[in-house]
């Protein structure tokens, strides 16, 4: 697929979503995994089940739901919670918000969530004992640990990306161009900054502030009381949040691109273009910076940006996530849902559902 094409696609799930938040009965009936892990097993979202795969030899230790349902969808990243619930949303034509056992696949709450209007795309916060957890329909749902409703806050937009937050502060970006700034006290009086461009990877915290990418094609970074500039331009639009390792963020683009950027001088290190458009976020591992492409590769590369390419499959949308000392790569379009690489790219098992 070229650019182009990708653009496209981009721009038809947007109005999808968009359509989605404003009637309430659209879905997304097409759309890459999301994917979590914990030490013991992968979590993978995908069409109408969350898939739970055993780390140690890539079988299927659970799905949910046990049967399939047509109304109901997964897609977002599923979230572990420290309280060991895995939180997920529905894409689907119904839009219940779960809890699921970890260990075993059944659901936590007597009841799902479901007061949304809109779809679940983004995944959830969880801070000081509750749950942030955005919507297509423009609200940020602030849940109590048992799903009970304790307020929704108007942001508008579709809401397509985890909150983050500094500990002190939650931030919340928007299709809309806007990323809002929240204080958890009064989550009504938000700041909303308009950054010019959709942000639908979210943004980063670091020390020296939070960071976005956005679809202006530019970097851009937001104080806590809400000052923002641009620090940085790119060769195309930024759709993955930036990952933060030190005093370096990385970021991709959806033209191929991957950014180098020092926190301390506020300048480029390096730029460098592997194999294809990016559109998760980087994953350090090491000394290694793994990204994957929509050609279907893993790339790894050093910190001077010199890179190795690993053949995957299909076309990859996900961010990979690291589990022990495995790199789990989820492709879409590919005969297989889930791999598990070393970072030196052998495989370790492969994962594909039984019918």
């Amino acid at each position: 697929m070229t650019t182009k094409r990708l653009l496209l696609f981009s721009l038809l799930l947007i109005a999808a979503l968009a359509l989605s938040a404003c009637t309430g009965s659209r879905t997304i009936v097409n759309n890459w995994p999301g994917l979590a892990a914990d030490a013991e097993r992968a979590y993978v979202a995908g069409g109408s089940f969350v898939y739970a795969v055993n780390m140690t030899n890539g079988g299927e230790a659970w799905r949910y739901p046990a049967q399939a349902n047509n109304s109901f969808h997964y897609y977002a990243n599923p979230v572990l919670t420290p309280d060991g619930q895995l939180l997920i949303g529905s894409a689907g034509t119904k839009h219940d918000f779960v809890s699921i056992n970890p260990a075993t696949g059944k659901d936590n709450w007597a009841a799902p969530f479901t007061g949304a209007k809109g779809i679940w795309v983004a995944s959830p916060l969880v801070m000081n004992n509750q749950i942030y957890a955005p919507n297509a329909d423009g609200y940020l749902y602030v849940l109590k640990m048992d799903g009970s409703l304790v307020d929704s806050v108007y942001l508008g937009g579709s809401l397509w990306s985890a909150p983050v937050t500094d500990g002190k502060l939650i931030y919340v970006a928007s299709l809309d161009h806007h990323v809002h700034i929240i204080d958890p006290a009064n989550p009504g009086a938000n700041k909303a900054i308009d950054l010019g461009g959709a942000i639908p990877g979210g943004v980063t915290v670091t020390p020296e502030g939070v960071y976005a990418g956005t679809f202006a094609s530019k970097l851009e970074s937001i104080s806590a009381g809400g000052d923002y500039r641009s620090v940085a331009d790119a060769q195309g639009w930024i759709w993955g949040a930036p990952t933060l390792d030190g005093q370096t963020l990385y970021y991709a683009d959806l033209e191929g691109n991957v950014y180098s950027f020092d926190l301390a001088s506020g300048k480029q290190n390096w730029q460098v273009k592997p194999d294809g458009p990016i559109a998760g976020s980087p994953l350090v591992v090491g000394d290694r910076i793994f990204v994957a492409t929509e050609s279907g590769t893993l790339v790894a590369l050093d910190r001077d940006g010199k890179f190795q390419s690993y053949t995957v499959g299909g076309k990859i949308y996900t961010t990979p996530v690291l589990s022990n000392d495995l790199i789990l790569v989820a492709p879409y379009q590919a005969d297989f849902t889930l791999v598990a690489l070393s970072p030196d790219g052998k495989q370790a098992w492969k994962y594909t559902p039984a019918k």
